[in-house]
């Protein structure tokens, strides 16, 4: 059974920073390419960022790129949000999620995801 648990969420104020993880189990974690999404309070799904499953290839959504960083360590099956210079327009709920390719993240469709953490950015 695969399962995805993202931690590192919180409440912040604009312009600071937080780091999320998503530890995966039930799959071989470095042979599939992932996802960090997000959705905010009545908006639905956007797609935030990509990582290929070795780690060499990143894409980024225009909205958080230049402030967000993903990668993973394969090693401990986990997958990593480095997000700075937060802004209000980021307060949602972030998820991790699988899919068949990067493209296919990128246009919406996903295999699994997890329960994800939220994150707040108000002053």
């Amino acid at each position: 059974e695969v399962q995805l648990v993202e931690s590192g969420g919180g409440l912040v104020q604009p312009g600071d920073s937080l780091r999320l993880s998503c530890v995966a189990s039930g799959f071989t974690f470095g042979r599939r390419d992932m996802s960090w999404v997000r959705q905010a309070p009545g908006k639905g799904t956007e797609w935030v960022s990509a990582i290929n499953s070795g780690g060499g290839a990143t894409y980024y959504a225009d909205r958080v790129k230049g402030r967000f960083t993903i990668s993973r360590d394969n090693a401990k099956n986990t997958l990593y949000l480095q997000m700075n210079n937060l802004k209000p327009e980021d307060t949602a709920v972030y998820r991790c999620a699988t899919g068949r390719s990067i493209g296919t993240m990128e246009g919406g469709e996903y295999d699994d995801w997890g329960q994800g953490t939220q994150v707040t950015v108000s002053s």
